[in-house]
């Protein structure tokens, strides 16, 4: 062909049906072969589809110099074949072999340790699911803390639709990025647009952990293309994430936002894989309180002396009626040992058993400290305002052993940004402390000695076991002392 141009037959053509040469494709691909004039039995495609007589590629029609000038397309009639065939291998990346066992059969709504919120949660979150998998449509956004079923219910969705024959793909965010940036690297066996073009367009799609990459502008950048694509084809997409959505990129945050189009669903249940509450509160050791009722509270009327034993009771009391109605703050004094934790413990499991399911941050100081210090560590998935946040914010904080006596300007600075925060703004606390009053910092005893919005509550009992005379004597000294 001296002028180089492919010959014309067809508009038709032009456009997908163009003539057959050997060579390859600038993505490794096999171009077909010459026409033989009988239709081929060796190609991809179907033996009596006229474009290609079976090969399965086609050139276009198009002028050279033109950037798909001599290259070779899929013809329609294996393209179907070709984007499952892509999606097979997306699938074995997404290792979701792995996950056949989360269906909605085996979730489970009940856990040890939820609350009837909890359960009514995850029940909720099953049915619109389970809705979702039967017809897929628009977007479901599952959110919720660490554990608490998302993946399970992500997953049982994609087993759900590939059951019923309808293609769906279910990858993890951090490794679809990897698996990305892997079709860069040399001797790769596909292109990057072509698995980027098949996540695309997967016709169901799950990116579960929404959140959890590395916050690169590269990575943002394919995580946008890739999600706008599939919000203006309206594709039907299911993200989860425990990531503060306002924390998002602002472009995928609008389009989450999308009432009607988008489902957000909020998931209120503990972490089934260790037993503790959403919302980040793996930090509260709650759980491991949970023998420290107001039912398994000991009175020791036959250890104490009279006046001890009934201070004791009023104890019982007071922290009962606080867990009744919580409301400003109560700090419970009294020697190493006496019943304060027990007390402080009980408050929390009656507020969170009870039926509104109140969410409970039970720490100790020294302890809540490490946590918000373990935030600037490199590898940690959580940030330090997303903890800080999360316990300045509870329905009800129960800080357990606080002593600023020996505590760093920063740590004593982190404590007063938290309970000046909780003090203003009335949110219920619990706090107990072994340190006399008058040692308390300043900013602090100002504080407690509200009595609007603070009971302060001295335990006068000696530790548990110390049961002697001279002991009752000793602590009586102690308490004189004060």
């Amino acid at each position: 062909m001296p002028t180089g141009r492919m010959p014309t037959t067809s508009s038709t053509e032009r456009h997908g049906r163009g003539s057959r040469s050997g060579g390859s494709t600038a993505d490794g691909e096999p171009e077909a072969g010459p026409r033989s004039g009988a239709p081929s039995t060796g190609g991809d495609g179907r033996s009596e589809c006229p474009a290609c007589d079976g090969l399965g590629w086609v050139r276009r029609d198009v002028p050279v110099g033109h950037p798909d000038f001599g290259k070779a397309f899929p013809c329609p009639c294996f393209a179907e074949r070709l984007a499952e065939r892509r999606l097979a291998l997306l699938r074995q990346a997404s290792e979701m072999a792995v996950l056949e066992r989360m269906t909605f059969d085996t979730f489970q709504v009940d856990a040890p340790g939820n609350t009837a919120e909890g359960r009514r949660s995850l029940a909720a979150a099953k049915e619109e699911s389970s809705r979702f998998a039967a017809d897929p449509s628009g977007w479901l956004v599952l959110h919720g803390g660490f554990g608490c079923g998302k993946t399970h219910l992500a997953a049982a969705i994609v087993n759900a639709c590939t059951a019923r024959g309808c293609p769906a793909l279910f990858l993890v965010v951090p490794d679809l990025l990897d698996h990305l940036r892997a079709a860069y690297t040399p001797g790769s066996a596909e292109g990057y647009d072509d698995r980027f073009e098949a996540v695309r367009d997967a016709p169901v799609l799950v990116l579960d952990d929404l959140g959890a990459q590395s916050p690169t502008p590269w990575a943002a950048e394919k995580l946008f293309q890739l999600l706008n694509h599939r919000y203006n084809a309206q594709l039907p997409t299911v993200i989860t994430s425990n990531q503060d959505l306002d924390d998002l990129d602002a472009r995928l945050r609008s389009r989450l936002g999308h009432f009607g189009f988008v489902r957000l669903f909020e998931i209120e249940a503990i972490d089934y894989r260790g037993g503790v509450a959403a919302h980040g509160e793996e930090l509260s050791a709650l759980h491991l309180y949970g023998e420290m009722t107001f039912q398994s509270w000991e009175p020791r009327t036959t250890e104490l002396e009279a006046d001890l034993a009934e201070n004791l009771a009023r104890a019982h009391a007071t922290a009962r009626e606080f867990a009744e109605a919580p409301s400003g703050w109560l700090v419970l004094v009294g020697d190493h040992g006496c019943g304060k934790t027990h007390l402080a413990a009980a408050i929390g499991n009656h507020v969170q058993r009870a039926a509104y399911g109140s969410r409970v941050v039970f720490v100790t100081a020294p302890d809540l400290l490490d946590y918000l210090r373990a935030t600037f560590g490199p590898t940690t998935r959580v940030r330090y305002d997303q903890r800080f946040d999360e316990v300045r914010d509870a329905e009800l904080l129960v800080l357990d052993d606080l002593g600023m006596e020996s505590a760093t300007a920063w740590a004593r600075e982190k404590l007063f940004q938290l309970l000046n925060r909780r003090y203003a703004a009335r949110l219920p606390t619990v706090i107990t402390m072994s340190a006399r009053l008058q040692d308390v910092h300043p900013w602090l005893r100002t504080r407690m000695l509200d009595k609007r919005r603070c009971t302060v509550f001295e335990i006068q009992a000696s530790a548990y076991g110390f049961r002697t005379t001279a002991g009752a004597k000793a602590a009586r000294r102690r308490r004189a002392a004060r």
